[in-house]
This record gives C-alpha cells, sequence and structure tokens, in this order.
C-alpha cells in the first residue's frame, strides 16, 4: 500500500539541512540479548516541558549498519516506573514515528515560531510513550550515514565526495542523511519484524525501570500490517526465548484508520465515494466517473482480480503490480479527480491541517544535539517506501487477520479506531475487515454512543469483550489530532481494561455493546466545500 501521499515531505528546509558530525556525548548500554544501545537523556524544553518528567533518546544498534532511533517520554502524573509501556510507531510504510509525536498525542506540538508547546491531552497522561523511527532509513534511522544532497521535489538523494555542498546543489538540501540503499532496510511486514523485536530488546535491557510491566503496541495507517504481524512475532519468541533476551509482557494492540485487507480495503473506496457514500454527504464524481471507478476495481483482469491472484500465488511481482495497479486507478482517482485530500475529505488538497512546523523544528541543530541524532530528519522515506513496493507488500493481507484473531483469542487487547473522514484507510473498510476477523461474539454486539468526559457523543463503538471496532466522528486519518480527548480517553480504557463506549465497566470475554447491528450514519455538512 505504497502511497506516494508525501512526496512534499521529503523536502528539508534548506536552511537547516546540515553536515552532521556523529554524536560525541551519548551513553553506551547493553540491552537484553546483548544489543548494543546509545543513548542521552533529552533536556526539558525540547518537548516535554515539565522538569519533573524525564525523556530519553538515541539509537538500537540491532546489527551492522542497522541503527534504530527512539525517543522515550515518562508518563505524568503518577510513578513512571510501575507505568505501563506504550510503543507507537506510524505507517508509511517509511512513515517517522515523530509525526505521532509532533503531530499526535506526543507531549508537545510545535508552533509556527518553532517553539514547543504543551499538549494537555497527550498519551503521556496515561503511560510511558516510546516512539521508535522503522525500519531502517525512516525518519532519524539509518544504515550508513552520508554526506548528499536531496532533491527537494522527488526525494533523490545524491551522494557527495565530502561535507562540502557544492554549487550546483546548493538549491537543495545538502546534508548528513542515511545512505540510500533498499538492501539495507526492511522489504516487507515479516521483514521488519525482528528488528522491531531486536529494538524492544535493547531498549528494555537499558531501561529496565520502564519495562517491567505490561506493554502495548499503537500505531496507524500502514501499522494495519504492522502491528499484528509484529506482534505475533514476540509471541513467538516469547515462546522461544533466546539467551539472553527477555519475555515481553504484551498486553494487546491499537490501531487507527489501519490498513489491513488490500481486497476489502480497495473496494471500499468505492463504498467511500459511490456506495453507498460517505457519512459527510460528499458525492465527488459524475457519473461517468463512477463507472470508470468501478470498471477499475470490477473489470476482468483489473484491481479486484489481481489482488486475488496476489493472495493466490504471492509472488513478489504479482503483489507488487496488482498494488500498483489499484493505486493508481483506483484509489488515486479521487486525488487526481476530487482535488481533495484523502486523508481528510473535508479539505482541499494541499491540507494545512495539521501543521508540519516540527520537521523544520527537528532539523535545527540546537534539537539534533539535544536528542543525539545523526542524520537530517525526513518525514518519509522513499528508500523504504520503494523496498516495500518491490514485494508488494501492501497488496498481501500476509496472516494479519489470524493473527489478530490469535490475540483476540489470548484474551488481549485489540482496538480498530477511525476517522470518518479519512478516504485513504476509511472506516468502511475497516468495519468489513472487523467482521472478516471473525472475533467471538462479535456479530452479536450492537452499536453504542461513544461518551466522552464532556459528555459529547464523539462517535459509535461495537465491542465484544477486549476486541472493539470505533467510529470517531469530525475525524480524519490523525485521529489524536483531530480528536484528542475522545483520543485520550480512548486509550485510558484500553490500558485499563474498561469499555470503550463509558469507562466505567471492567470488561471480561462475556462483554457485548448493546445496540442497533447496523451503524447510525450520522450526516455532517460542516467542512469545506
Amino acid at each position: 500500500m505504497f502511497r506516494l501521499l508525501a512526496l512534499a515531505a521529503w523536502a528539508l528546509p534548506l536552511s537547516f539541512a546540515q553536515f552532521i558530525p556523529a554524536p560525541t556525548d551519548l551513553i553506551q548500554a547493553k540491552g537484553y540479548a546483548n544489543i548494543s544501545v546509545r543513548y542521552k537523556e533529552v533536556p526539558t524544553g525540547i518537548c516535554e516541558l515539565d522538569p519533573n518528567v524525564k525523556s530519553y533518546s538515541g539509537y538500537v544498534d540491532i546489527g551492522e549498519n542497522q541503527h534504530v532511533f527512539w525517543w522515550f517520554f515518562e508518563a505524568r502524573n503518577q510513578n513512571a516506573s510501575t507505568a505501563p509501556l506504550t510503543v507507537w510507531i506510524n505507517g508509511g510504510p517509511g512513515s517517522s514515528s515523530m509525526i505521532g509525536l509532533f503531530q499526535e498525542m506526543g507531549p508537545c506540538y510545535i508552533d509556527k515560531n518553532g517553539n514547543p508547546y504543551n499538549n494537555p491531552y497527550s498519551w503521556t497522561n496515561a503511560s510511558n510513550m516510546l516512539f521508535i523511527d522503522q525500519p531502517t532509513q525512516t525518519g532519524f534511522s539509518y544504515s550508513i550515514p552520508v554526506p548528499a544532497y536531496k532533491d527537494g521535489e522527488s526525494g533523490q538523494l545524491t551522494v557527495l565526495p565530502n561535507t562540502t555542498c557544492p554549487d550546483y546543489a546548493k538549491n537543495w538540501a545538502c546534508g548528513t542523511y542515511s545512505y540510500f540503499n533498499q538492501s539495507l532496510t526492511a522489504d516487507s511486514t515479516p521483514a521488519a519484524a525482528p528488528s522491531m523485536y531486536k529494538t524492544l530488546q535493547g531498549f528494555m535491557g537499558a531501561f529496565p525501570q520502564y519495562s517491567s510491566g505490561e506493554l502495548f503496541f499503537a500505531t496507524e495507517s500502514y501499522g494495519g500490517h504492522w502491528a499484528p504481524v509484529f506482534n505475533e512475532y514476540i509471541l513467538e519468541q516469547n515462546a522461544n526465548l533466546a539467551e539472553g533476551a527477555r519475555k515481553i509482557n504484551f498486553a494487546g494492540v491499537i490501531i487507527g484508520n489501519g490498513w489491513h485487507d488490500p481486497l476489502i480495503q480497495y473496494q471500499s473506496y468505492y463504498n467511500f465515494t459511490v456506495n453507498p457514500g460517505n457519512t459527510y454527504d460528499y458525492d465527488p464524481f459524475t457519473d461517468s466517473q463512477k463507472a470508470r471507478m468501478y470498471n477499475n476495481l470490477y473489470g476482468p483482469g483489473n484491481c479486484y482480480d489481481q489482488i486475488a491472484d496476489c493472495y493466490a500465488r504471492g509472488t513478489n511481482q504479482d503483489c507488487s503490480l496488482a498494488d500498483n495497479f489499484c493505486a493508481r486507478q483506483v484509489e488515486l482517482l479521487f486525488d487526481n479527480l476530487a482535488k481533495r485530500d484523502e486523508l481528510d475529505i473535508r479539505y482541499l488538497s494541499p491540507n494545512p491541517f495539521p501543521p508540519e512546523y516540527f520537521i523544520k523544528y527537528l532539523n535545527t541543530p540546537k534539537v539534533r544535539q539535544a536528542i543525539g541524532a545523526y542524520v537530517n530528519f525526513s518525514k518519509s522515506s522513499n528508500a523504504v517506501g520503494l523496498a516495500f513496493g518491490s514485494t508488494g507488500d501492501g497488496g498481501r493481507v500476509l496472516t494479519i487477520l489470524t493473527d489478530m484473531k490469535k490475540l483476540i483469542d489470548a484474551n488481549m487487547t485489540v482496538i480498530m479506531f477511525y476517522g470518518d473522514a479519512d478516504y485513504n484507510c476509511n472506516w468502511l473498510g475497516g468495519e468489513a475487515v472487523s467482521h472478516k476477523i471473525g472475533a467471538p461474539g462479535y456479530e452479536a454486539a450492537g452499536y453504542t454512543d461513544i461518551i466522552s468526559s464532556d459528555s459529547i457523543v464523539h462517535g459509535q463503538v461495537k465491542q465484544a469483550g477486549k476486541f472493539s471496532f470505533l467510529r470517531i466522528y469530525e475525524s480524519g486519518h490523525l485521529v489524536p489530532f483531530y480528536q484528542p480527548l475522545v483520543s485520550l480517553e480512548m486509550f485510558q480504557r484500553a490500558l485499563a481494561g474498561l469499555d470503550m463506549a463509558t469507562g466505567k465497566m471492567v470488561v471480561g470475554k462475556g462483554y457485548l455493546t448493546k445496540g442497533t447491528q447496523k451503524r447510525v450514519d450520522i450526516q455532517h455538512y460542516d467542512w469545506a466545500a
């Protein structure tokens, strides 16, 4: 599902992309399984503004030319040594988790002047938070650091012979980057799973004081691939621990606007725009354009047939061609014809929300030095996207649905939540996936309102035991940005094992929400026409 949505995000503010010397002030530590970790304590004010809350960042060196960046924040207003640990990773593939940190649920946002300010709805109100840039070459993570310049339009990287920016490159972003090499990063979700496991073993061994409790795994978008596969891998390793490794006390997954099953979710683009349509009463296509999308989806040899062939044959060629065809001929029709933002249909493209002031902020020398970064920051990784595209990983269902069912059967928390203004990973597709998983009791559960502490109905939930599907009203792809209060309270309820609707009941295997079997489709009109 490599979407080509963030090409402009590869560009760096020219005045801030710089050649960076290797950090010399990082503390060396050994994690579990003898994995090397380098880190430093981040000064108050770089993001977290409370001097009583500690923050650390650094690298886990999981192998030769494999250096994974992480940034940890203690939980606020509680004992961090007994608080749960939540890992957050963004999607992409190749999207930096600094998106989640600075645009969604981290302790701070960045204003237009480049100053951090407090996020009162940070998920650190409920948990220790560990943000990880993965796989290698994503965000601040790197394989081999090289002097280079980056084309601001295409993201293409050109390596330089030394740390002097030549005249012909000064219109681009000269600096230190991870060497562009698809063979030095993962090319599929299963291939990325061992690296994530090693990263966790490294961090938890270096910081055992934050690793004794439960671990939750939170993610969004392509995280619908990451979370089930990664956590099944973790459970497999728990059952067969290598020497020096530590069992991870895994408790559940929380997935926002996830991309799980391409055969279902490519069809949902037609469902969301044509039949039955979205809940914003927005009809983007003419009759001929609707017919074009239908044919591109269901015509002989087109998207549906190609994805089905990918499922049946499983070759890189079949899956890569299928995913590419479906993305360009089905998904991107909305972008090309409607000129609206895939991630929030209420806005024209380019959408100014959420603001991206954090990109420039992270590329200031002060911040890079404070967090021990060795490369310039890029929001998205071209290398990772192309590597995953070569195997057609985004067109595969892999073991995702069976892995989610295993977690549910093990009485672990599994939450799927969707902002209902997102077209890219829309809630109609997510809802269809939720039914296909086969969670016990789920078909008997009904939809009921989600009530938060402001007494406002922010959406609907269908829940059976610890498995739940949530539709969040008036929200684009990044739900914690658009609806921060209900996002935080959903997270708090998940960690506490409480019902998603009210947060007042402890849920067990027999718990079912009561209400209509069909979701209530509330129309909204207060968006940019």
